[in-house]
């Protein structure tokens, strides 16, 4: 029989998942919350409805969590009607989000006091590919535990990675997200830059394109450069400040040198605050522009 497969959130991400472990096969029971996403093509399928986790957590044997960041997890797996209030022995929590990975391992200890198991497997990619169940993971831990849960992780993701045990994959996002955002980051300012410089941001693309500047970041906001179009990477600047800190704390936590990360960070906390929680990425250098030369922060 199939494994009973839980999930809390079902957002622009969680949406995606559940809809491909529902087309897989797997019976699956999802959390009622004003911030899912709609359910009724989920419900078509088939899904079953909980109010509280503790339900959830009652009659699942894996527990997927796709929520906004590290207080959302501890609140959903300690709460009074929390995960660990209803977990089943040696049900697998698998926690999908972006985290700190010191509270990754505190969260561990608790399932495994619990009786259960955890694996962290936060994602890279967007909802685009989480529709099509084409996301990338990347997973911390054993290498047993690994295997065990790698079939239902493969209803959704594509290229499914081990990076090390419990932790190790809330670590590895956050330096993908670090790398990624900095280089967003690096090319807005350069793009203000040219603006305001009178250069052609068409030309300096395909420029940065065919040298030392090209790459994934750019082909994101090349879209943006040259229409307006935004949707090539659909994140909004409080994500991105909530992972830029997070990664901050990491990098504080085991005395690595960070201050080229806390330059990008208090840039998105400048965007933030001038443009707004949900102003997409891709538009920092619109921000920047407004900033200008002479205001703190973004002038960093």
């Amino acid at each position: 029989m199939k494994q009973q497969i839980g999930l809390i959130g079902v957002g622009l991400m969680g949406h995606g998942i559940a809809r491909n472990v529902l087309k897989h096969g797997y019976p699956l029971t999802v959390v009622e919350h004003p911030g899912n996403q709609p359910l009724d093509e989920l419900l078509r399928d088939g899904v079953r409805t909980v109010r509280t986790a503790r339900e959830l957590a009652a009659q699942a044997d894996v527990i997927i969590l796709c929520v906004t960041g590290s207080p959302e997890v501890e609140a959903v797996l300690t709460g009074e009607d929390g995960v660990l209030a209803g977990l089943r022995d040696n049900a697998i929590v698998v926690d999908c989000s972006t985290a700190v990975p010191e509270s990754t391992v505190r969260m561990a200890r608790l399932v495994e006091a619990a009786g259960g198991r955890f694996v962290d497997a936060p994602m890279t990619r967007g909802a685009k590919e989480a529709h099509e169940g084409r996301l990338n993971l990347l997973v911390g831990a054993t290498p047993g535990l690994f295997a065990e849960v790698r079939p239902v992780l493969a209803c959704f993701a594509e290229n499914i990675t081990r990076v090390g045990d419990v932790g190790a994959g809330h670590s590895m996002k956050l330096l993908h997200n670090y790398v990624s955002l900095g280089t967003i980051a690096l090319l807005s300012e350069a793009v203000a830059c040219a603006k305001r410089s009178g250069v052609d941001v068409a030309v300096l693309a395909d420029v940065l394109a065919n040298g030392g500047g090209g790459g994934a970041a750019l082909n994101r906001l090349r879209p943006f450069l040259e229409t307006g179009d935004t949707s090539a990477l659909p994140f909004h600047m409080a994500n991105a400040l909530k992972d830029l800190s997070y990664y901050s704390a990491m990098a504080e936590g085991v005395d690595a040198a960070h201050g080229i990360a806390a330059a990008v960070t208090d840039t998105y906390r400048d965007a933030v605050a001038g443009a707004g929680a949900h102003c997409p990425v891709l538009k920092l250098s619109d921000v920047l522009m407004v900033g200008g030369a002479g205001d703190e922060g973004t002038s960093r």
